[in-house]
């Protein structure tokens, strides 16, 4: 019962904090409210999956439980940067989609091996490639809220909400930034995948490796461009975008696959 009424006030106020920033989008400055109510969501939320841990004896890695943690993870790695960078409005997308997989984790509960029955080797892998992708998801928002910008400054006059973003150059700087931090986890995710993982290239984990390892090799190379090259923009949107496509194609695509369409086919 406690885990349905945290639940249901962790959606509440994802959705309530969602309807402020909609409605306080084009002010440059955001007010405290939205984002007060989004971290009672994430705390409702990191109570929830703590409870479920607790009676699952670990974390379960289905398809449903598996977004619902990467989406509180995302949603309080936003609320942390907002303290000191000016990204809050990516929350009018990051909130609801917690919302959604909060829901649907609660109505789809699936008996997935947990952490708890991992070694420390295959739970380091999990842990920081879940970080990974949370940071980069933050970054591909980042790139698409920086192609709208883009796009919009080239109209003349640019809409009252991207007038009231920073300026593209602390955009671009922000987007580098969490693709740095995002890569370095994911490095660390591939890392301990070949040192401690046996059979990494085993059949139901081979589209995940070689989908993850392109999509390093595309943000190394777009970080190594920015380095050596200059690159921004369009190119650096572009990279970006296709970097994380990758990451969520290897992430979810697979488990998406075995979990509720092969699971399917053999149970039905």
């Amino acid at each position: 019962m406690i885990t349905t009424a945290l639940a249901i006030l962790s959606i509440s106020f994802y959705l309530a904090s969602t309807g402020l920033i909609i409605r306080y989008i084009n002010l440059s400055r955001m007010p405290h409210l939205p984002f007060l109510l989004a971290w009672i969501a994430v705390v409702a939320h990191l109570f929830y999956t703590t409870i479920i841990f607790f009676q699952n004896n670990g974390i379960s890695f289905s398809f449903f439980s598996t977004g619902s943690l990467i989406a509180m993870i995302v949603a309080l790695l936003l609320l942390i940067a907002t303290l000191n960078k000016p990204v809050e409005k990516l929350g009018i997308a990051i909130f609801p989609i917690a919302a959604l997989m909060l829901t649907l984790a609660v109505n789809f509960a699936d008996k997935t091996p947990s952490l708890s029955q991992h070694n420390w080797a295959m739970s380091t892998h999990i842990l920081t490639s879940i970080i990974a992708f949370s940071l980069l998801n933050i970054a591909a928002l980042q790139a698409i809220l920086l192609a709208i910008q883009n796009q919009q400054l080239k109209s003349h006059p640019p809409k009252r909400f991207i007038l009231s973003l920073p300026a593209l150059q602390t955009m671009e700087a922000l987007l580098f930034q969490m693709l740095t931090t995002g890569l370095i986890f994911l490095t660390i995710s591939l890392v301990s995948g070949f040192l401690f993982i046996e059979n990494l290239f085993a059949q139901h984990l081979v589209h995940k490796t070689v989908l993850s390892i392109l999509a390093w090799i595309i943000f190394s190379g777009l970080l190594m461009g920015r380095s050596r090259y200059g690159w921004r923009g369009q190119t650096a949107i572009k990279w970006t975008l296709i970097g994380f496509v990758l990451l969520l194609l290897a992430y979810f695509g697979s488990k998406l696959v075995l979990e509720l369409i092969l699971h399917k086919q053999l149970n039905g």
